[in-house]
């Protein structure tokens, strides 16, 4: 069975259409880029794959079922902007998460923060941007879910930072997992991806692995894209 799977999705915003006609299947043990300039429906996606979003036409299934109570229990989701409460502290904080999910390890948590020097008695308020983006990564990773969702989980860190980020996200999830990583930094991550999803206009331009897509372009992700979306 597929992890994911997209059946002939639209959706509209009015007159817009942010996404026309997607096929996709997401399956098991695959690290995926989904790849696009603004504005090319990647948000979109990610939204409806966590039932923030219900499609115009066509239909999302989840290892076989609609997105909905059922499916957040095995997707862990980072988005684009940090969401905490900015009055809780990084130990109220790892609270939270063992308390509502049931496949969070803390211990995995304690060890990723200490790795970065990360006080847990602090509040998430009198920390860096970037160190709010590292928190909640760290505490996303810590589940052990089936499907890991990143959007753009390196864009607000420095770049010293970002390999261990990349190691964080390769080195910390089930192997028969898969993660679905949307970012335009894509020189940082091209490395990792198995598959590569482009976007455009909200449809699908390419979907490969990436293996095949730089045989093919005699060329890598990252300036495949680049050629792909120049102005």
């Amino acid at each position: 069975m597929n992890l994911l799977e997209f059946k002939n999705v639209t959706k509209n915003y009015g007159k817009f259409k942010a996404l026309q006609n997607i096929n996709l299947k997401i399956c098991p043990g695959k690290i995926y880029g989904l790849l696009g300039p603004n504005g090319s429906g990647k948000t979109t996606m990610i939204k409806l794959i966590n039932n923030l979003l219900t499609p115009t036409d066509g239909e999302i299934l989840i290892k076989g079922q609609k997105p909905g109570i059922e499916s957040k229990k095995i997707i862990s989701y980072l988005p684009e902007r940090t969401y905490f409460d900015q009055n809780m502290t990084v130990k109220e904080l790892l609270k939270f998460f063992k308390d509502f999910y049931q496949d969070f390890n803390e211990d995995k948590a304690l060890e990723l923060l200490n790795d970065l020097n990360i006080d847990i008695s602090k509040k998430i308020k009198t920390m860096s941007k970037g160190t709010k983006e590292k928190v909640q990564l760290i505490v996303v990773m810590s589940r052990e879910a089936e499907l890991y969702i990143l959007d753009e989980p390196i864009g607000g860190v420095d770049p010293a930072s970002r390999d261990y980020i990349i190691e964080t996200i390769i080195s910390n999830f089930n192997k028969d997992a898969s993660i679905i990583i949307s970012t335009h930094l894509i020189s940082d991550i091209e490395n990792i991806l198995d598959d590569v999803i482009f976007l455009k206009n909200g449809e699908i331009i390419e979907s490969d692995t990436a293996d095949n897509l730089r045989a093919k372009k005699h060329s890598t992700i990252d300036k495949i894209f680049r050629e792909e979306f120049k102005c």
